[in-house]
């Protein structure tokens, strides 16, 4: 890890560590980082020498979030994850049922501030991941949370991955995705076992992973950890659906399927 890397990483877990003392869970601040990263990356790709849209409303972009302070903050900020959850695409699933969980707007503003820091579109895919995956894994082992059930232990699928061998051009779904674990080692299986051309690299990107996740919050952190990864677009459309897999039926099948059933426990 560079000395820049470790930076950063130290600064995202001394703050989560703060935040939890006010009483914010690692569920919660996972959460919030998810909402204000995802703008921070749009703002940066807004400008140039992107100069993309992803339809974020002038109104609730990064630069005016910013600029808020205090209870204007608060109200703007909520205002933004209700308004932002109504848009189609990935935009949309993101912030689907979103809520702030930090009700101190000081606090919140320190993780805005944070965030401003940082260029994250230019960040390593390495930094991203490790930063985001450390915080699955933080809130998995939280049992208060209740989110290991949706947080397959990364050695038992990295073994599950080795043992079915993806071919590159080939897709690959999970019909209960939970954090997107199993589409992450398939990526890292296939980057590090094959020397992928343009084409090949371009559907592992866009078109190589799918699934279903029906927990709105979980799908969400499934999506952001894919697109920290370099798995999808940010302005594209979400390549997990909230629709049930053993209901709904898209008509779609795929190459390959990875998956972990679900194994909580449900009361009659």
């Amino acid at each position: 890890m560079s000395e820049n890397t470790s930076s950063i990483v130290s600064k995202v877990w001394s703050f989560c560590n703060v935040l939890r003392d006010g009483g914010v869970s690692y569920g919660d601040y996972l959460e919030q980082l998810t909402y204000l990263i995802f703008l921070k990356m749009a703002e940066e790709y807004r400008k140039p020498p992107y100069n993309r849209d992803v339809g974020i409303p002038e109104e609730y972009t990064w630069d005016r979030l910013k600029q808020q302070r205090g209870a204007e903050l608060d109200l703007h900020y909520k205002k933004l994850l209700e308004e932002l959850g109504k848009k189609p695409g990935m935009l949309g699933q993101i912030f689907l049922k979103a809520q702030n969980k930090v009700s101190d707007p000081a606090m919140l503003y320190k993780v805005i501030d944070m965030i401003e820091k940082e260029s994250w579109v230019m960040m390593g895919v390495d930094t991203k991941g490790e930063i985001y995956e450390g915080l699955l894994q933080k809130n998995a082992e939280d049992t208060k949370s209740g989110a290991g059930q949706y947080f397959t232990p990364r050695p038992l699928i990295r073994a599950m991955v080795q043992c079915l061998q993806p071919e590159p051009m080939k897709t690959i779904g999970d019909p209960c995705c939970g954090t997107g674990g199993f589409f992450l080692a398939a990526y890292d299986f296939l980057t590090s076992h094959h020397r992928l051309d343009r084409e090949q690299s371009r559907f592992l990107k866009n078109k190589t992973f799918g699934g279903n996740e029906i927990v709105a919050g979980t799908r969400r952190l499934a999506l952001m950890n894919m697109f920290l990864h370099n798995i999808g677009e940010i302005d594209g459309e979400p390549m997990i659906s909230n629709s049930d897999a053993l209901i709904a039926d898209p008509g779609f099948r795929y190459d390959y399927i990875l998956t972990n059933p679900p194994f909580g426990k449900k009361a009659a």
